[in-house]
């Protein structure tokens, strides 16, 4: 089987709800990070086989397969097609995922793995209102015989996931909030030592996350009124609402060798699994345990762990579960501070962690992210 390498990442800043990408139209924001993606290999735009981007929220101005509109729109070559997908927060580390699996297949050479996604412009969950405004139901799940048989009545909601998952492995809310204040002081800390600088792309004058705060304190946290009444979570232990796109291309053993490139990092492992639905974002345990039984290795040799933010929650149940060493965990910040594109976080993410692996020189880096419907993708890269 042919190897799978990333020659090339970059992403946007994440701009947070209301802020300097919020009207900026979801194509224009991926044809942004493509054209730069594009120079950034030096290779033939035309020798790209397919583009995949992750998107939620498909309408408006993100229909249309914005994955074929965004490479248009970019100027890049119409012979290339485009094809966009959901896996929920997972999308774009799923679209990795489809593009390694095709290039070490044989079937492709090149292929762009991304995402996009703009919340301010399009909020969460406007395509299930848009459905009942014309009568067609506002719950995809409850609304269907089968699912209610198989599960019952009881709502199905990240929200209500994250508390359960608190409850479950008797989380405290101080335990969130100092976990978030960390995510802030440690994304506050790699942008002041320029970190991100080399994988962002400006968008005018935006060239920085906008998401972390400075003035973040236990106090202000403490202050804050539960999401839900007798609940233990906060928006400030939530990831935040931002606006942003994320690209990496995905090449061939062949098309490395014939191109003279020079890749990033090999793609060494890629799997997913599916976990309870209504707890919804415990996956990234049982990834991350798939992930070391088929490498055969454990987390003392990854150097770099990404565990995407969702809920401070989801993370410190994973850290329990695994006994991980939180020093080598999210340490440039999560998506509680520097924001949740959904569609884009996955190589948001993944394009931060191959930045960091190669400063840190760690051979092995681990993504995971839980994701709607109860499953979790788990990605291990490998430096070269």
């Amino acid at each position: 089987m042919n190897n799978a390498y990333i020659v090339a990442a970059a992403r946007t800043p994440v701009g947070k709800r209301g802020g300097g990408l919020a009207s900026v139209h979801p194509a224009d924001l991926a044809a942004h990070v493509l054209q730069e993606l594009v120079q950034r290999s030096g290779i033939d735009a035309g020798l790209v086989d397919d583009v995949i981007l992750g998107c939620l929220d498909n309408i408006g101005p993100q229909t249309g397969c914005i994955a074929r509109t965004a490479w248009l729109a970019a100027g890049l070559p119409t012979h290339v097609p485009g094809v966009t997908i959901d896996r929920q927060c997972g999308s774009s580390q799923q679209a990795v995922h489809f593009a390694a699996q095709a290039v070490m297949s044989g079937t492709a050479d090149f292929v762009v793995a991304g995402g996009v996604q703009n919340m301010s412009m399009v909020p969460m969950g406007t395509s299930q209102r848009a459905g009942a405004e014309m009568g067609l139901g506002d719950d995809p799940f409850r609304s269907s015989v089968g699912w209610t048989q198989r599960y019952g009545d009881r709502p199905v909601s990240q929200f209500h996931g994250a508390e359960a998952i608190a409850e479950r492995w008797s989380i405290s809310r101080e335990e969130m909030e100092e976990l978030a204040l960390e995510s802030h002081r440690r994304a506050v800390a790699a942008i002041d030592d320029g970190l991100f600088e080399e994988e962002i792309v400006p968008w005018g004058d935006l060239s920085t996350d906008e998401g972390p705060r400075r003035d973040s304190s236990l106090e202000t946290m403490a202050g804050l009124r539960t999401l839900q009444p007798g609940g233990r979570l906060t928006a400030a232990v939530s990831s935040q609402i931002s606006d942003a796109a994320s690209a990496v291309l995905v090449a061939g053993e062949r098309a490395v060798q014939e191109h003279s490139l020079q890749p990033l990092a090999r793609v060494h492992h890629l799997s997913v699994v599916g976990s309870d639905p209504h707890l919804m974002l415990t996956g990234p345990i049982a990834a991350t345990r798939r992930a070391l039984e088929r490498t055969g290795l454990s987390l003392e040799d990854i150097g770099v762990v990404e565990v995407n933010e969702a809920f401070a929650s989801v993370v410190l149940a994973w850290a329990r579960e695994l006994d991980a060493d939180m020093e080598t965990v999210n340490v440039n910040g999560g998506a509680i501070s520097l924001g949740h594109p959904i569609g884009a976080s996955g190589t948001r993410l993944m394009t931060s962690m191959i930045s960091e692996m190669r400063r840190r020189g760690s051979r092995f880096g681990l993504q995971v992210m839980c994701e709607g419907g109860g499953q979790a993708n788990a990605t291990v890269l490998e430096l070269v």
